[in-house]
Parts: C-alpha cells; sequence; structure tokens
C-alpha cells in the first residue's frame, strides 16, 4: 500500500522559510514524478514543484521560481519541498503527490497523479 505523509507545515511569518517534507512507502518509485501541490480555501489544487525519482530532474513553475526548490533522497525516500521568501498567497493545504513520469508538461496537472498524501497546512502571517 502505497504512503505518501507530509509534514513540517505550521505558521509562519512574510519573508521567512519553511522545509515541508513527504516520506513515502510502499512501492518503488523509480520510474515516478514526486509532485507538490497547494491548495488554497476556494481554489484549485495548484502544482508547485516536481521531481524525477530517478534523475532529480525538477520541474518549478513562474511563481515559485527562484524562491523554492525541491530534493528528493532516494535513500531515506523523502522529497523536500524547500519554500523561502514566503508570502500571504502562499498560504494553503501542501500535498505531496506521485505519479507514472510522464513528458514533464504533464507534471503540473492534478490528474497525472494517483497517489496523494493527506496534506499538511502552511499559514504565512503578514
Amino acid at each position: 500500500q502505497v504512503q505518501l505523509i507530509e509534514s513540517g507545515g505550521g505558521l509562519v511569518q512574510v519573508g521567512k522559510s519553511l522545509i515541508l517534507s513527504c516520506t513515502a512507502s510502499g512501492r518503488p518509485f523509480g520510474s515516478r514524478v514526486m509532485g507538490w501541490f497547494r491548495q488554497a480555501p476556494g481554489k484549485e489544487r495548484e502544482f508547485v514543484a516536481g521531481i524525477g525519482w530517478n534523475d532529480g530532474y525538477t520541474v518549478i513553475p513562474d511563481s515559485a521560481e527562484g524562491r523554492w526548490f525541491i530534493v528528493r533522497d532516494t535513500v531515506k525516500s523523502t522529497v523536500d519541498l524547500h519554500m523561502n521568501s514566503l508570502k500571504p498567497d502562499d498560504t494553503g493545504v501542501y500535498y505531496c503527490a506521485s505519479g507514472i513520469r510522464g513528458p514533464r508538461h504533464t507534471w503540473q496537472t492534478a490528474s497525472h497523479y494517483d497517489y496523494w498524501g493527506r496534506g499538511t497546512q502552511v499559514t504565512v502571517s503578514s
């Protein structure tokens, strides 16, 4: 049974940093992509970072480019999202997800992922 467990969320001030961690278990992830998504109240789930498990290739959307990065540790089976220069708009529930690796443009679509964690809340206060 695949499990994705997020941790590291919380309340943080504007401009500060936070690291979210996703611990993955239950199957080999070698041929898969791991993604992080954010969902704010009343909004759709939004892609914020993705990484290929095998090669560590990353995709970061323009909204997070230069502020955030994603890394994976294949020994510990973790995927970490490093968030810097946090803004109030970054507030939301952050989900870790796993999907079959396909063309990189598909990584940004929530429906591409077939396993999801339960999420962790991040609140950025001004």
